[in-house]
């Protein structure tokens, strides 16, 4: 019973209008003419509606099944994929000598948004092949470029990462896997590895695993760790398939949500395997494919709360219940629809200003890749580390939490499966938990990210708001007072935050650990306003000059000045938290809980 309609208009304004992609020196974004933008955005929002999301409940209710020894994926989805794969949707952003189109990552992330929104689980057999397409290509020798990637980029072939063990999931260092070499340059995989998305399924003639392992004799922990392509099926020397590998499924785990993708246990026993880049450095080949990922994480959040918000706004509009409280709107029907309650109303807002929001955000954050990427622009590359843990820990906790909000406007009705709301907060609650649970997101940013180069990306950060309050303070008079001064204040309170770590953190490390998820989600709230703030300067500019779109801009700012009235504000209270400290949160001796 629910719907899913790309939102073209929105994704065409941030990056025609706010991230003006057509302007920017960025190599490769002067092909993206708002023509071919619009175009490339409406076919794959189509495919997307008629397509992938048809097969959305089917995957939820169907999902996958072993049997003896192969997964088969849930009705349709084969055919969906072979669509995809055939239609070049999987080659979007993909290096043209292997087959790829060579387009920039920013309008691969679009086009992967309404994948994710219309069939998150579908979406992961096809995103995960991309992280090990680029792990190869940022660290494969030429020879394994040329074998492996071709088939990647077009998903004949598709990838995984193995990296969790049932006794180690974010500690790597206990990792028990290893790889044993054999002297002719192969090494044999033996190990257990769980979680694993997409282990193995019936969409593509064979799999390329990107697995984790310890070569005995290296350094302990995760110094010892190194990273080996172990195909499903052996690629002989012509580029044909040859025989079975040594691995196997031992089971699909029964999960909460994405029951489309095949979350699988994999057993390897003595898998011919290959290194990736030098022994003992897969970590550094690791990092290529998570921070891809959790950039996708954190789409996958928002995109969740997209589907759902859709369909709670819709639901809202019909649902009679209870009156207008100035008296009843319809008098033809024995109650109003539930739009028209404040509760309800405040519900909608929450959902669509943070959704908007968080497209924003992660669009800039692609362009940011495509900057680094395309440029070797270093300050970029030091931006988007700094803001990757922000993605994907603030927008899927909070996509997370309007998930919910949306479910709770059908009341009872969200609580039955059949009307589909069940399943986005069923779906939306592991991108909080894998590529790095949520807590590790804040970790990482406080304690690596944060102090990076001295500090060095953080002040590049604050000064581009900084620069953008000053460079804006003669827009428009309600402009400053209601996106600008809103904008200075959350900012004031990162930099308090920010100052506290210092001051306490060498007292006490524990005072900024305790810290660390309220300084993740007040950087969050910072950047959703930071992007509100250059939103409404583009629907301001917009409305002075395209009034075709007059209600559409109209709209972007009345939602721009809830979400600095409503939200932004919450980074008082996350300061007030972390300076609390340490003490009240490690009070209690564990035997007391």
């Amino acid at each position: 019973m629910s719907e899913y309609r790309a939102p073209l208009k929105d994704m065409e304004f941030i990056l025609n209008n706010v991230l003006e992609v057509q302007n920017s020196k960025i190599p490769g974004y002067k092909d993206l003419d708002n023509e071919f933008l619009v175009s490339i955005l409406k076919e794959a929002g189509k495919i997307c509606s008629d397509v992938l999301f048809p097969l959305n409940h089917i995957g939820d209710s169907e999902g996958c099944v072993l049997e003896n020894g192969v997964v088969r994926t849930p009705s349709g989805f084969k055919e969906a994929f072979n669509k995809i794969r055939e239609d070049g949707w999987t080659t979007i952003d993909c290096d043209t000598e292997y087959g790829g189109q060579g387009l920039p990552y920013i309008l691969g992330t679009a086009v992967g948004e309404m994948i994710a929104s219309s069939n998150m689980a579908f979406g992961m057999y096809h995103g995960l092949t991309h992280g090990a397409y680029s792990a190869i290509h940022s660290h494969g020798t030429d020879q394994q470029k040329s074998e492996y990637l071709p088939k990647l980029v077009t998903c004949e072939w598709t990838g995984t990462m193995n990296l969790t063990e049932p006794h180690c999931g974010t500690d790597l260092g206990l990792m028990r896997t290893k790889a044993v070499p054999q002297g002719d340059g192969t090494f044999k995989i033996t190990g257990q590895k769980i979680f694993i998305s997409a282990g193995d399924h019936d969409l593509s003639e064979n799999i390329i695993h990107l697995v984790l392992a310890k070569i005995p004799g290296g350094p302990e922990g995760v110094k010892g760790i190194s990273m080996f392509i172990v195909p499903k099926i052996l690629v002989n020397e012509d580029g044909t398939l040859g025989e079975r590998n040594s691995l196997s499924v031992g089971k699909i785990e029964d999960k909460m949500g994405i029951h489309g993708n095949s979350t699988c246990v994999m057993n390897y026993d003595e898998a011919t395997g290959f290194l990736i880049g030098a022994e003992h450095k897969g970590m550094r080949a690791m990092f290529t494919m998570m921070n891809e990922a959790r950039l996708g994480v954190g789409l996958q959040g928002y995109s969740q709360a997209e589907v759902a918000f859709q369909n709670a706004a819709t639901y809202s509009k019909e649902r009679l219940q209870g009156k207008n409280l100035f008296g009843k709107t319809n008098k033809e029907t024995p109650a109003d629809p539930i739009i028209v309650h404040p509760d309800i109303r405040r519900s909608l807002m929450d959902q669509k200003s943070f959704v908007e929001g968080a497209r924003a955000f992660t669009y800039w954050g692609a362009q940011l890749i495509d900057a680094a990427s395309r440029s070797d622009d270093q300050s970029a590359n030091g931006l988007i580390s700094l803001l990757t843990p922000v993605i994907k820990g603030f927008l899927t906790d909070k996509g997370f939490e309007m998930t919910v909000q949306a479910q709770q406007i059908f009341g009872g009705h969200g609580y039955i499966e059949e009307w589909g709301m069940s399943q986005y907060v069923r779906d939306a609650r592991i991108a909080m938990i894998y590529e790095g649970a949520n807590g590790i997101q804040a970790l990482d940013l406080v304690g690596r990210k944060l102090p990076q180069d001295n500090g060095k990306y953080i002040l590049e950060f604050l000064g581009l708001i900084s620069k953008f309050i000053k460079e804006n303070k003669e827009l428009d008079s309600g402009f400053q007072t209601e996106f600008l001064d809103p904008l200075s204040q959350a900012v004031s309170d990162l930099q308090s935050a920010g100052e506290y770590f210092l001051r306490s953190g060498q007292k006490n490390p524990l005072n900024v650990l305790a810290g660390s998820s309220d300084f993740m989600h007040l950087f969050g709230h910072v950047c959703l306003g930071f992007m509100w703030a250059r939103m409404a300067k583009s629907a301001l500019h917009c409305l002075s000059s395209d009034l075709d779109d007059a209600a559409f801009y109209e709209t972007k700012l009345k939602t721009g000045r809830y979400y600095m009235k409503r939200h932004l504000p919450t980074t008082s209270l996350h300061l007030t938290r972390i300076k609390s400290g340490a003490e009240c949160v490690m009070a209690l001796e564990p035997e007391a809980f």
